[in-house]
């Protein structure tokens, strides 16, 4: 049996940046994140030394864990963390784990976090069978935390997965496509981040109006985060991200900037509409219209679209009482529209 790393060398996330935050807060949510750390690291070893190296390959790889952190931070609207809220936020973070293993076999990604794909690594039989076991590690954790938080991570898995049906396929004749992108995206993104801050609030001890509250929060700040990566994807470069740029470009993706894009009037862009209606799985054109896209002002369109919804979920805790932890989601909210990776 192969044993996992200790913790340092796993490289334990850091808290992500909270403008106000007391020392105490952060040093809590440091706390907390190590401690679901050590329970990913621990289910998802296995005997076969193999399915153990593929189940950890993006775990090894490091990210940002930002589902589990909302997870440890909705407690402490209430009585803080403990073990079910560790373990609540160790299954989010599995699922969310899971499903990249799946995105990147669809994707058919090279690479994810800076290192090679796991369908890139060994094969996309692998990589979507590694994911159903996160996926079925994940339930297992969230069947110890009772009933109710069982039939909430079935939902959300049909929620999360019919979402990531619907982005794969073109908006049906006569509906808006930029609602209907947003609707994709509250279920692709948004439902997981509601359930890891619902998670957080009912094992946390919230009596049930302010864990609906932070379910809302959570539905909203996930769709800015998908808007705010779907920015990131045009605009960044390789290594800033760990991802090849214009991964949404070519598969075909129609993200908010592209539907503004495609809706306008404007003869100018005749091109890039063009080049967005057009092949974009080689190299050349896909670079032409990253570049046109970028320093189109549909981008900025996107970003105040972005940050508007951010707003929405900032305003949502509007009827939670002051407090270190309320300060803390509404930076974090802001926070997810000015990131850069």
């Amino acid at each position: 049996m192969s044993h996992p790393a200790p913790a340092a060398q796993r490289g334990t996330p850091s808290v992500l940046s909270l403008p106000g935050a007391s020392a105490g807060l952060r040093e809590r949510l440091s706390a907390g994140l190590a401690a679901v750390e050590d329970l990913i690291a621990r289910r998802v070893e296995h005997d076969d030394p193999f399915v153990a190296q593929a189940s950890s390959h993006l775990t090894l790889a490091g990210g940002k864990r930002f589902r589990p952190l909302l997870t440890l931070l909705a407690a402490e609207v209430g009585s803080g963390v403990n073990e079910q809220v560790v373990a609540a936020a160790t299954g989010v973070e599995l699922t969310h784990l899971a499903s990249l293993y799946h995105d990147d076999v669809m994707d058919e990604a090279d690479v994810r976090r800076g290192a090679p794909s796991a369908n890139a690594l060994y094969d996309n039989s692998t990589a979507i069978l590694v994911g159903d076991l996160l996926f079925g590690t994940a339930s297992d954790i969230v069947a110890d935390l009772g009933p109710q938080a069982v039939k909430i991570q079935a939902q959300t898995f049909v929620r999360l997965c019919s979402g990531q049906i619907r982005d794969d396929r073109p908006c049906p004749a006569g509906q808006d496509p930029v609602e209907y992108y947003l609707h994709v995206l509250e279920d692709k993104t948004g439902v997981l981040i509601a359930t890891a801050a619902r998670y957080g609030a009912m094992f946390g001890g919230c009596p049930p109006a302010v864990v609906e509250v932070l379910r809302e929060y959570g539905e909203r700040l996930g769709v800015a985060f998908q808007l705010s990566d779907d920015l990131i994807d045009i605009a960044s470069e390789a290594d800033e991200t760990g991802k090849t740029p214009g991964t949404d470009l070519r598969e075909g993706k129609r993200t908010l900037p592209v539907l503004f894009v495609l809706a306008s009037q404007d003869p100018a862009d005749a091109r890039l509409q063009e080049l967005l209606r057009g092949d974009l799985t080689q190299d050349g054109p896909l670079a032409e219209a990253l570049a046109l896209l970028r320093v189109h002002p549909a981008m900025e369109r996107a970003r105040e679209h972005a940050a508007a919804v951010a707003s929405r979920a900032q305003a949502v805790l509007d009827p939670l009482p002051p407090s270190e932890a309320k300060d803390a989601l509404r930076a974090l909210a802001a926070g997810v529209v000015t990131r850069v990776g």
